[in-house]
């Protein structure tokens, strides 16, 4: 149905990671009767997270339109990651609204993303609204809580109607959202002036300015893209002026100097509603559409009136701060296991990639068959490898490093702000690392259910800290950090990894050789699994790598005692996907395929060295 333009809303959702965003966003869609009573998704929580990664992990990566009819409003909600590593999904889809909903945890409060966030958001001019979340949990603390969020708005505000915002406390699993609570016995709130997110809906509609209508040529800025088997590229942007409909021609420009990609016929024009699209003629100035039709687009191309080519300001999004090398696949097991290893089709995939990924940037490796990727963080790298995986690609990674910039004659690194939540008996855990990675301690406070740190560490010697410490703390803390800038270059931190357990022939480990690795170290595989010469197999209780046939076992003799027959092996040492990165030396390789992560050295003929 066409709604007026006075009567839409585009609002970003921004927070912190695991503040609630994407539930509270369940409770919209569901409360604004987006979906029938019989339909799945009412039984279904973070709807929006239809990746199978997002489910996975628990964690948004992509930021997702959807939009809901409330009473005679059309609300067209974004929904983005918390995560810093995703911040270039954030950067991009801003400027699609007019207004936010910054939600904080009524425990956790203020930490770096969410402050990282709101400087966006508020940088853009949209108009904010503040909801506390999870204010049922024993340990909140909402009220001071408000106290570290008007702060912030008082840091970051750009203009003085920016320090004016209604405060909504919210139980978003519950879909609960109101402006009056009651603290109970067990310091624990309840909502008292609420049973559903209605004050939420009437807020949003309030506070949230319309946008502004233009007359004139369409002009519509790309600020998402998306794919399907069947209509191909989906171009998605809130139409800046005029109106767009379907049939019409329309030209793709690109940069200042208004460059001509292509001119095309809108094929298709989608509005948003629910966890879908619905095909219209026309929408006009304000509304966030997505159209098919354009098969060169990429983000922040514009889409306008073919005799008036003019395209809108470029989105900024923040540089990369660590690379990874992509290789082609060496092993003796390539072609396995995988579908897709050449150079060819690796460069392909990368490419596409840079279609939608904003926060990626690509560039020639040393060779023809390397490519040098560059990204956000570990997390965000360590995605893009687990989604080719996953679509049946073989190749090779080295270890993340940073990437130095030069600043006049200064070289310069990238550092980040480090908050870490943990107990108090992981605290010696925490100072001792960060003491080991030459951080710089700026602020400690106490939680109800623990501690909280606060260093300045640069992004080199964070590299494999997260895996480290959910090792550490049995996945008990919290870290997260936010990019602070480029500073001189630091102090680097000493090299604490082991020595690693080097295959020296191909075949198939066997329980009697890797009984001999277990008397020195620990083992990375199990007996039968297949191994070839080059192989990393386990670590070294020493510093020094070693040369090891697992392959050989031991000679037939007469049986003299039950310990030649019984074996006992520990359980292998197993790796995450950013586990293994992390643990990777400068001469070392991450062998990734659709079934396996196999750790090996860059030259497989260096086990003959260490024989």
């Amino acid at each position: 149905m066409t709604v007026a333009a006075d009567k839409i809303r585009n609002i970003a959702i921004i927070a912190h990671v695991d503040h609630g965003k994407t539930t509270l966003v369940d409770g919209l869609l569901k409360q604004a009767k987006t979906f029938a009573a019989y339909q799945a998704e009412m039984q279904q929580t973070t709807i929006l997270d239809n990746n199978a990664i997002e489910r996975e992990r628990g964690v948004t990566i992509l930021a997702k339109n959807t939009a809901v009819h409330w009473r005679d409003y059309k609300i067209n909600i974004i929904d983005t990651p918390g995560h810093a590593d995703f911040s270039g999904e954030v950067e991009r889809v801003l400027n699609m609204a007019e207004g936010c909903v910054l939600l904080v945890d009524s425990s956790e409060g203020v930490l770096s993303q969410t402050r990282f966030v709101l400087s966006l958001a508020l940088k853009l001019g949209l108009k904010p609204i503040v909801v506390v979340n999870k204010v049922d949990r024993k340990d909140q603390r909402a009220g001071e809580v408000i106290n570290e969020i008007t702060d912030l708005f008082l840091d970051l505000a750009v203009d003085e109607s920016q320090l004016e915002f209604p405060i909504f406390y919210a139980i978003g699993r519950e879909g609960i959202a109101g402006r009056q609570v009651e603290t109970l016995a067990d310091n624990s709130m309840k909502i008292t002036d609420s049973t559903d997110l209605t004050p939420l809906f009437e807020g949003i509609t309030e506070y949230i300015p319309a946008p502004q209508v233009q007359t004139g040529p369409a002009q519509m800025q790309v600020s998402n893209i998306d794919f399907d088997d069947y209509k191909g590229q989906y171009i998605i942007g809130k139409i800046k002026r005029g109106t767009i409909k379907r049939g019409e021609q329309l030209a793709l420009v690109r940069g200042e100097n208004n460059e001509k990609v292509e001119t095309a016929k809108v094929e298709f024009l989608y509005e948003f509603f629910g966890l879908g699209k619905k095909e219209i003629e026309s929408a006009d100035s304000g509304d966030i559409v997505a159209i098919t039709g354009f098969s060169h687009a990429k983000i922040s191309d514009t889409l306008c009136d073919p005799e008036h080519l003019e395209s809108l300001p470029h989105i900024a999004i923040s540089e990369p701060t660590i690379q990874v090398q992509f290789l082609v696949s060496t092993s003796p097991f390539v072609g396995q296991e995988g579908e897709f290893n050449t150079s060819r089709q690796l460069k392909a995939r990368l490419e596409k990639e840079l279609e939608r990924n904003v926060g990626l940037r690509l560039a020639p490796g040393p060779n023809s068959e390397s490519f040098l990727v560059s990204g956000r963080g570990e997390l965000h790298l360590a995605i893009l490898i687990e989604n080719m995986r996953r679509e049946g690609y073989e190749f090779s990674v080295g270890r993340p490093e940073v990437i130095f910039k030069m600043d006049g004659e200064t070289k310069t690194e990238p550092w980040e702000l480090l908050t870490i939540e943990t107990t108090e008996d992981h605290v010696g855990v925490v100072t001792a690392a960060m003491g080991d990675r030459k951080a710089i301690f700026r602020n400690m406070r106490n939680l109800p259910n623990g501690v909280r740190f606060e260093y300045e560490i640069s992004s080199r010697n964070l590299i494999g800290f997260r895996s480290e410490f959910q090792t550490k703390t049995s996945g008990s803390g919290l870290i997260n950090s936010v990019f602070l800038g480029y500073r001189p270059v630091g102090e680097e931190m000493a090299w604490q990894r082991n020595g690693v357990f080097i295959a020296s022939h191909s075949g198939q480990a066997l329980s009697y050789d890797l009984a001999r690795l277990e008397e020195r170290g620990v083992t990375f595989v199990t007996p039968g699994t297949p191994i070839y010469a080059g192989m990393i197999v386990g670590e070294n209780s020493k510093k020094e790598d070693i040369a090891i046939n697992l392959c050989k076992g031991k000679k037939l003799t007469n049986v003299r005692s039950n310990a030649d027959v019984l074996i006992r092996l520990s359980p292998p040492k197993q790796f995450s996907l950013e586990q293994a990165l992390a643990y990777l030396a400068a001469d070392e390789l991450m062998e990734v395929t659709p079934k396996s992560l196999r750790l090996r050295k860059r030259d497989l003929n260096v086990a003959s060295q260490y024989a």
